[in-house]
């Protein structure tokens, strides 16, 4: 077995106490996300946080304000849910986070987890749905998706079996219906929506054609109401509409918003809860189905990272800015808004604001380039050691929220630049695909066009910047290396995709979809553009150092191809380093976090001559 050199752990990230406590402290003081409830026991609700040093499932007593750590998992818990009567707790039982696994239940007061389904075959979650006499389940694995329905505690029948990538996405209020996302089309990217009665008959199917994705976001929630909330790009966003499934009819929502929108239901089926964003920021509305009126509801800017509707119809939502730490809120339904949750101990320390940058691009399908640029406290005004920090997905998006990582490499004295680049969310269908058939080094382009402004304005230089990343972002980190090698210090690869032709046969199946139809087929049918997509083609122009980062159990880059292509990276002199971790696509484990970037931060220092 080969040996590669280990990555160089620091003991402590910077001498100054203070600065060393205050950039742990943003990891490490709890955090807590968005509260789910029960449907018909709203006072018993579910949160995850990362109290114990490890994110894990909590269950909250609103009644009586008790809170109680539900799972105690070495890697982690992320995945649960309620039961509709509050009285059974759903997670996700995988394997030192390889994300295959079976759902498990145990009371919400205390007891034991037993299989919540047993007769289904463990999977990748493909969708949940729970009613108080239904249970819709989906499971994925190599041989496509399954999706089962139990029937008044009876055993689980197979309502749907497909080799393509799908899953369930919603259920009925009366619990007669259930909506599956497929791509028997072949396009897993671009899903088709078909909603079926529990006993497997066929109510209706939507599919708007190539290119264009249909989302099945939530049924009314009133019983009987045959409404299903749908997110569309018919005319190059994602807008919404409302399809009656029993009638096949439907209504197109168009609102006075220039950005993409999502949505749920208010309690009675009567409005919506809009969540709008534009240049990475979000705004909150309600919109009357009737009158069509449109009401913002104020928020401080920044990201809305979830919102839901109460019963008595207060929105509770998760919110942060770029400084300021993320906050659980509530606006009651007169406009009172306060904090809803906090969490115990002290708040994590503030950062600093991020600024836009617009980049002209010659090249469509928009005018420019998005970046978020956020520069150290105290930085002068020469060129500065700058991280290009590319976010993973792609189709994801950096965004003004709140990020310990941004701030430590802001407390490092690096300058940090976020690009969304082509294939990222929130700037249209047109950009979003613009990645099809040539991935990896259509995002570049516009990282090169972002890198040239930062140079010509003075912030950086060549031998200041470092480009930084995970999981596709990872991949872009690699491939920049090969395929830019004049622009780059050094280099952290997280989790990354190194050698795509070995990383699609060990992946995990919905993954394998993905990259058929984000490629236009498998390695075997267009061999020539994953080769040019693959940063192991590059190896041999690669000039600066690079820290990769590999998680054994990762199903997403499987460790195997990274290290084939470490095994080519060592053949040559130029110097890398490996951090091998017990854990998949990430850790969950506070600890193992701050290892991490103390090592990638520490590394990138010395990349541009500070250490």
């Amino acid at each position: 077995m080969s040996t590669y050199p280990e990555a160089k752990i620091p003991t402590a990230l910077f001498e100054d106490p203070e600065r060393e406590s205050r950039w742990r402290a943003r990891f490490t003081a709890p955090r807590v996300s968005l509260p789910d409830w029960a449907r018909d026991a709203p006072q018993r609700s579910l949160y995850v946080s990362n109290f114990s040093g490890t994110w894990e499932i909590y269950a909250w007593d609103r009644d009586t304000d008790e809170h109680r750590q539900v799972t105690d998992r070495p890697q982690g818990t992320f995945h649960g849910t309620l039961s509709v009567d509050g009285e059974q707790i759903w997670w996700f039982d995988d394997t030192d986070g390889d994300e295959f696994g079976s759902w498990m239940v145990q009371p919400f007061e205390t007891g034991d987890a037993a299989p919540a389904v047993p007769g289904t075959h463990p999977g990748y979650p493909a969708g949940l749905e729970l009613g108080s006499s239904v249970t819709g389940l989906g499971m994925s694995t190599d041989d496509g998706v399954t999706v089962w329905v139990v029937r008044d505690g009876g055993k689980p029948e197979v309502l749907y079996q497909h080799e393509q990538d799908g899953g369930l996405s919603a259920m009925s209020w009366d619990e007669t219906m259930l909506v599956l996302s497929h791509s028997e089309h072949g396009d897993s990217r671009h899903p088709a929506l078909r909603v079926l009665r529990v006993d497997g008959s066929e109510v209706a199917e939507k599919w708007d054609g190539p290119g264009k994705s249909l989302d099945a976001l939530a049924f009314a929630p009133v019983t009987g109401d045959p409404r299903l909330l749908v997110l569309h790009e018919r005319r190059g966003k994602e807008e919404l509409l409302v399809w009656d499934v029993l009638a096949d009819t439907e209504t197109e929502i168009e609102l006075d918003l220039p950005g993409e929108v999502s949505a749920d239901w208010f309690p009675d089926g009567k409005a919506l809860l809009i969540a709008h964003t534009q240049h990475a920021r979000t705004t909150m509305h309600r919109y009357d189905l009737d009158s069509g009126e449109l009401t913002e509801l104020a928020t401080p800017p920044g990201t809305v990272a979830g919102a839901a509707v109460r019963p008595d119809h207060a929105v509770e939502y998760v919110w942060s800015s770029a400084a300021t730490p993320s906050l659980v809120r509530t606006v009651s339904a007169d406009g009172d808004d306060q904090v809803l949750l906090t969490p115990p101990g002290e708040r994590p320390p503030e950062s600093q604001p991020v600024s836009d940058v617009f980049v002209e691009i010659p090249y469509g399908p928009n005018d420019t380039v998005h970046a978020l640029v956020a520069r150290p406290e105290g930085a002068g005004e020469g060129p500065v050691p700058t991280v290009f920090s590319l976010h993973g997905g792609p189709h994801a998006a950096d965004e003004d929220r709140f990020s310990a990582y941004r701030a430590a490499w802001l407390d490092a004295g690096f300058a940090v630049v976020e690009i969304n680049y082509r294939g990222s969310t929130g700037y249209g269908s047109a950009w979003r695909d613009a990645i099809e058939g040539r991935p990896g080094t259509t995002e570049l382009e516009d990282v090169a066009r972002v890198h040239d402004w930062a140079i010509e304005t003075g912030l950086t230089t060549p031998a200041l910047s470092v480009v930084a990343g995970a999981s596709w972002g990872g991949y872009l980190t690699l491939l920049a290396l090969g395929t830019q090698p004049e622009r780059w210090a050094g280099g952290v690869a997280g989790v990354p995709v190194a050698d795509y032709v070995s990383a699609f046969a060990d992946e995990m199946e919905p993954l394998r979809a993905y990259d058929r139809a984000l490629f236009g087929g498998s390695p075997e049918e267009i061999p020539a553009v994953y080769e040019k997509a693959s940063p192991i083609t590059y190896i041999d122009q690669v000039r600066a150092p690079v820290l990769v980062l590999a998680g054994d159990n990762d199903p997403r880059c499987p460790i195997q191809q990274i290290l084939n292509y470490l095994d080519r990276l060592g053949e040559r002199e130029i110097p890398f380093e490996f951090y091998r971790y017990d854990a998949g696509h990430g850790s969950l484990v506070v600890a193992e976090t701050l290892r991490q970037v103390a090592t990638e931060i520490h590394f990138a220092r010395r990349a541009v001559g500070l250490g």
